[in-house]
């Protein structure tokens, strides 16, 4: 059946005021740490694929996310790519729907409006975006979380997860009007972004994965063992001693630690950064994903639960 411009498999499952768990791509999806938590949510609930869009070239420029060609079994398939919706019923909590979205090219408020048409179909009480940005933050330190919600009884909620307010001001996303239109129809919405050391740019940031699940296992009483902390541990070891190897960065890192700690302590303002350390972190930036960078989404793909 088709639900906006999504392709849903039936039987469609009758699912318990479910929460929407969604994570954009390339946007907000730095070291991959929204994907790999969805996939890891999934895996432990088990989750099962319910759809995805039915003609995803409407949104998407295959120049930009390109299809991709493998073999199975011996034979050649193509996956093209495409936004994914998976769900999750547990017995005795509100099931989950999991929303793997790719950032639209064109059509971006015909896209948004179908997801929202899909949230409602389900009944959706609560949608969250969650992934990650980079940030001037020092990787020796607590990763800081941000949040936004518009509704008052949502304050309570980040101060127990330790999530700051987002005070973000610049480009954005499209897809925000989902937030936007599931808070008018009655939903509560959440944001978890993780804020990641923008000097250590690595496919999968595996501390941003841990802390990012570390908030769900709580909000979704999920077991700890799905943060795996120690994978994360070990990865910015490797990363310390490639400071210490490096004097400009170690003298960098000092300067953003002691404004991470002045940040914690105080609630005065901060002094910012002097010119030729902003300058040192633009010149990090190559590489980075965004909205623009066809070099960083030619190997977008629809997301698969691992094996």
């Amino acid at each position: 059946m088709r639900i906006g411009a999504f392709e849903i498999t039936e039987p469609v499952p009758e699912l318990n005021d479910p929460h929407v768990l969604a994570v954009l791509r390339p946007w907000i999806d730095v070291g991959s740490v929204g994907t790999l938590s969805l996939s890891r949510v999934e895996r432990h609930l088990q989750a099962r694929e319910i759809g995805r869009l039915a003609r995803p070239g409407r949104y998407y420029d295959f120049t930009r996310y390109r299809p991709r060609s493998f073999i199975n079994h011996g034979n050649r398939e193509y996956s093209i790519p495409s936004t994914v919706v998976r769900y999750a019923k547990r017995e005795d909590s509100q099931d989950l729907i999991f929303l793997h979205l790719l950032e639209p090219h064109s059509y971006g408020e015909d896209y948004t409006e179908s997801v929202t048409e899909l949230l409602k179909y389900f009944g959706a009480k609560r949608y969250s975006l969650i992934g990650a940005m980079y940030d001037m933050v020092p990787h020796t330190r607590p990763l800081l979380v941000s949040g936004g919600s518009g509704e008052a009884d949502a304050e309570e909620e980040y101060k127990m997860l330790k999530t700051r307010p987002s005070n973000y001001e610049g480009p954005t996303t499209i897809t925000y009007l989902i937030s936007l239109e599931a808070g008018k129809m009655g939903m509560e919405t959440r944001t978890f972004v993780v804020h990641l050391p923008q000097y250590f740019q690595v496919d999968e940031d595996f501390t941003g994965t841990a802390r990012l699940m570390e908030i769900l296992c709580s909000v979704y009483q999920l077991p700890n063992r799905l943060m795996d902390p120690q994978r994360g541990r070990d990865q910015y070891e490797a990363l310390q001693k490639i400071v210490s190897e490096a004097s400009e960065v170690g003298s960098l890192l000092s300067r953003l630690e002691e404004r991470y700690d002045k940040e914690q302590n105080e609630e005065s303002g901060l002094e910012p950064l002097s010119p030729n350390i902003e300058q040192f972190l633009r010149e990090l930036d190559v590489g980075f994903d965004t909205p623009d960078s066809p070099e960083s989404e030619e190997d977008s793909d629809s997301p698969e639960l691992p094996e």
